[in-house]
């Protein structure tokens, strides 16, 4: 090989390192700062391709998504010096560059740390000027905005993030309590148990006593207007059968005879002892009844 040729070589190899030190490529979803030894002199980099001086200047690139800090269950105290594990999570992006690479020297790990930190101060604050009730229910939604709102202004002031929003993911009580909290609950459970059933049954008694007292009414009431109008049927029963037997009265007795007479001779062995010339025989003898 020629010196030329090694020379061409050399030159080439030169201007393909000088070239990948020079240029470097910023992503949309990317942040980032231009060093000159050190020091920042461009904080906001627009995506694209750019180039830099070699050993002068050093890009630190940092992720300009939405990231999430996850943050480790604490124990909190509310305002009724109550324990609670309080387990949260909060999203937040790269705001400041500059101020982001000051503070944490472009390290996302140290970022999220700082962060949690101040979330879990900023949540001991919160806790502990709100009840249990207020805290698992009643002002959660608003203890997570005021916390939102805060941790934000605090973490733009010193990190240079924006923090888009912090939540709660689960509160407990811790387990030396938890216990005895389930047991009372249980206990107080129970005793309303008890409570609605006697009223239950104090209910269905009365409810018994008030249908067996209607059916007794309404069977009386029913006997009542049976007998009323038994009564009437039987009285115009007799007014009819006294105005037919008024028209013949004479038929009137014989038919009664003759009912007598098969009332008093229904069997073959039927023995009756009588004068011959009592009323009995009357139509026996004469069929007009006569004496």
């Amino acid at each position: 090989m020629s010196g030329r040729n090694v020379t061409v070589i050399l030159l080439a190899v030169l201007v393909l390192f000088l070239a990948s030190n020079s240029l470097y490529l910023m992503r949309e979803t990317e942040k980032g700062v231009l060093l000159k030894f050190g020091e920042v002199v461009n904080p906001d980099i627009q995506p694209g391709l750019h180039w830099k001086i070699p050993f002068v200047n050093n890009v630190r690139k940092f992720d300009g998504r939405v990231l999430t800090v996850d943050s480790q269950p604490e124990r909190f105290f509310t305002q009724e010096q109550k324990a609670l594990i309080v387990d949260s999570y909060a999203k937040f992006k790269v705001f400041d560059t500059s101020k982001f690479y000051t503070a944490t020297n472009g390290e996302e790990s140290r970022a999220m740390g700082l962060l949690a930190q101040r979330i879990n101060d900023g949540l001991r604050n919160q806790v502990a000027v709100r009840t249990i009730q207020e805290v698992v229910s009643g002002e959660r939604d608003q203890l997570m905005e005021d916390l939102t709102k805060q941790i934000d202004a605090a973490a733009q002031a010193e990190l240079g993030v924006e923090v888009v929003d912090v939540r709660v993911k689960k509160i407990d009580l811790p387990p030396d309590v938890s216990e005895s909290v389930y047991r009372r609950m249980n206990a107080e459970r129970e005793k309303e148990a008890r409570e609605h059933r006697s009223q239950g049954q104090e209910l269905a008694e009365g409810i018994r006593a008030a249908a067996d007292r209607e059916v007794t009414v309404l069977k009386a009431n029913a006997y009542r207007e049976s007998e009323e109008l038994r009564g009437t049927g039987d009285a115009e029963a007799t007014r009819i059968y006294a105005e037919a037997f008024n028209q013949d009265p004479e038929f009137y007795s014989f038919t009664r005879s003759l009912n007598a007479y098969q009332n008093s001779f229904q069997g073959s062995g039927d023995i009756i002892l009588i004068q011959p010339d009592s009323e009995f025989f009357r139509y026996l003898k004469d069929s007009k009844g006569g004496k």
